[in-house]
This record gives structure tokens, sequence and C-alpha cells, in this order.
């Protein structure tokens, strides 16, 4: 898809940490290739199957954004892209939850020392997850809070470590903790996985295979350290927690995305060369429309994707030189993975029609990425308000 070497440009990562990306990718290709013979298990069990999960861990795969002195990788926001998309490629929920492994561990550069250790360890293998919507309480006590609280979209929660909730605070006269804006503090509760209560709640169109439940803790410890002030800049110094968080996690979206649009090209592409549509003599293959449809969604999923990787390499390159992105730079950023979202599924959505009754059938590789596709544009990190959003900071900038 494109080149590997994406950390040859910049100082800081050297050789061995160029390798490391190298690696992970190579890693990823390798348990992406066994994926695609499982879909339908993945689909029908709901989940992901511990043995993949396992794979993942012992690639290091879930490392990818944890600081190096925790084992983990800390590589280029492109390496991220390039793993989560050639997983996304071979089956969309096992990306999904790659995604979430990934962007979870970002945690671990605003940690203290020694929690982060406590978490992370030095080696990779242990996982996070997590939900930041502020659907908990947390009550603050002696050493630490006492969380009550239940979160939708708990994708890996099943196989992880430590889950992640998003809490409001409240202090020991239960009033809420307010920051200096006024606004409640947000803060990420890090849960063991023995306090958690996991229910079977995913009951969905697409993405059936993430597992992505609810979850919910009741009078539930969390010691001081244990959290995360969500908005508070990393502890860690380095460029990948200069960038913007915000922009990882809708890049992390956004390549889930374009994974399943490159699924779809091909997908189409083997259709058309065996289907003959009713009333031809000849394969879909040779048809106006079907060319079209191929010619404008090959042409809507690698623009989107080119512009995703010109914005991410503009705006590391000034994490690189230790500069704050600005408003402008972190606007960019969430439009070029809005736009890779959108554009996947416009893509998918032409592709899916232009195959006829087809591909309706479960048997078929685009009625699944249809329906996965469609998930991933419903997350708030990339959904059509994005757009306004930008529209308003792009205006400012006239």
């Amino acid at each position: 898809m494109t080149s590997f070497f994406y950390r040859l440009r910049f100082n800081r990562y050297d050789l061995d940490m160029a390798l490391s990306d190298k690696h992970l990718i190579s890693e990823a290709e390798s348990i992406a290739a066994g994926l695609p013979s499982l879909n339908r298990e993945i689909e029908i069990a709901g989940n992901i199957p511990s043995e993949v999960v396992s794979q993942l861990r012992k690639a290091g795969i879930f490392h990818a954004l944890v600081p190096r002195e925790y084992g983990g990788a800390e590589v280029h926001p492109l390496s991220m892209i390039e793993i989560i998309k050639r997983i996304s490629k071979a089956d969309g929920a096992v990306g999904w939850n790659v995604m979430i492994g990934c962007t979870t561990g970002l945690i671990a550069a605003s940690l203290s020392e020694p929690d982060a250790r406590a978490i992370y360890g030095s080696q990779h293998g242990p996982l996070t997850v997590g939900v930041t919507a502020p659907s908990g309480v947390a009550k603050s006590v002696a050493g630490g809070y006492l969380v009550d609280g239940r979160w939708g979209w708990g994708s890996g929660a099943f196989h992880a470590d430590w889950v992640c909730g998003g809490c409001v605070v409240h202090d020991e006269n239960d009033e809420k903790r307010l920051s200096s804006t006024g606004s409640p503090e947000v803060w990420l509760m890090i849960f063991s996985k023995d306090q958690l209560k996991i229910e079977n709640t995913w009951q969905v169109s697409g993405m059936k295979g993430t597992g992505s439940n609810h979850f919910s803790v009741q009078n539930a410890f969390v010691p001081d350290g244990r959290q995360v002030l969500l908005g508070m800049p990393p502890r860690n110094p380095a460029p990948l927690y200069k960038f913007s968080t915000l922009g990882l996690l809708a890049l992390g979206v956004c390549s889930v995305s374009l994974g399943i649009g490159y699924r779809a090209l091909e997908a189409f592409k083997e259709l058309a060369a065996t289907k003959i549509p009713t009333g031809s003599s000849s394969t879909l293959r040779g048809k106006y429309h079907a060319k079209m449809a191929l010619a404008k969604a090959t042409a809507d999923i690698e623009s989107a994707d080119a512009y995703v990787r010109k914005t991410v390499e503009t705006c590391f390159a000034a994490a690189e030189t230790d500069k704050k992105l600005t408003s402008a730079e972190r606007n960019r950023l969430r439009l070029a993975a809005a736009n890779a979202t959108l554009k996947s599924a416009e893509a998918i959505d032409a592709l899916y029609e232009a195959g006829g009754g087809s591909s309706i059938y479960e048997e078929n590789v685009l009625q699944r990425c249809f329906r996965d596709v469609h998930v991933t544009t419903q997350h708030i990190m990339v959904a059509k308000p994005i757009f306004e959003m930008a529209g308003k900071a792009i205006m400012t900038d006239l």
C-alpha cells in the first residue's frame, strides 16, 4: 500500500526504531493472512478468537503506541495507520479491536512511571482497552476513588487485562469536581479485569465480531495514580505524545474504514470476474457501470488515504521539532480522518450497488464490508459533524 520506512526522515527515530515499525507492520501482515478464513466464525461468535488475540499480544501489536520504556514500540503515526489498515482489510472486527488496543496504550505516556509499569510492565503483552465517555461517577475516598458506572462500546473488554472508563469525579462532599473553565472534570479510571461485569448486549448489524458489549462496575476501588485526567498533556515528552491525541484516535478509526475499503475493492474485482448478470452473455467486469464504479471507488479510497498520509507527515514533522500543533493542524487531522471514513463508505456503497443482487448474500464479502464500514461512520471521532467543525476552522483561517 505504501512505504514502511516512514521514520527515516525524522531525526529522533533512528534505524532501530524504523525496524521496529517495520517489524510490527510485517507481523500485522502475517497475522492478517490467516484472518479471511475466520471471517464467518468471528461474526457468528460475536467476538475474536482467543488464539488471534494471543497472536496480536505476542507480536506486540497492542503496544504500538506504548512508550519504549514499558516494552512498547512508540511507532510513527503512519506505521500505526498501516498496521490497522492491513488487519482491517483481512477482518474489520479484528482491525477495530487492534485500533482500540493500540490507541488505549497512549495512556501509558500520561501515568507516573510506577503506575505505568504496574499496568504495562516492561515487555509487550498486556492489553488495555476502554471508553472515554463519562458514563461513570468516581467518588473521592482515602487513597483513591470508589466508582460506579456502565459503559457501552466495550470493544475488547472480554480479552483485556485492564479496562478504562470515563468518569465525572465527585469530591468528599459529593460535589462535582470542576475544571478551571467551570465544566466537570472527566477522568479515565483504569479497572482490573476482575472488577468488571460484562453484559451480552452486542446485537448489531455490522462489526458483529468486535464483542463491543456494555460493561459495568459497582463500588469499584481505583487507587490514586491509576487514572488519567482527559485533556491533560502527557508526562512523556516524546514527539508521538506531542502529537494530537484526538487526532490519533480519529486516525485509528479511519484506518479501519480504509482497510475495509481496500478489501471491498478486491472483493468487487473477484465478483466481476465471474458473475454473468441476468440477460447478459458476458461477465460483470465488461460492463460500463461496473468499470465506472470500480474506477471511482479506487480513486476515492486511494486519494483519501493519500490525504491522510500527507496531513500526518506535515503534523508529525511539527511534533518532531518540539512544536505544539496549531489549532489548524489539529483540525486538518480530524478532517483527513473524517474524509477517509466518508470516502471509504461511499466507495463501498457504490461497489455494493454495482454488484447487484449478488452483493446481499452472506457468502459475498461485499455485504460484510457494507455493514462494517457503516459502523465506523458512526464513531464520534469521524462522524459527519466533524466536517462542520473543520469547515468553521478553515473559514477562520481565510
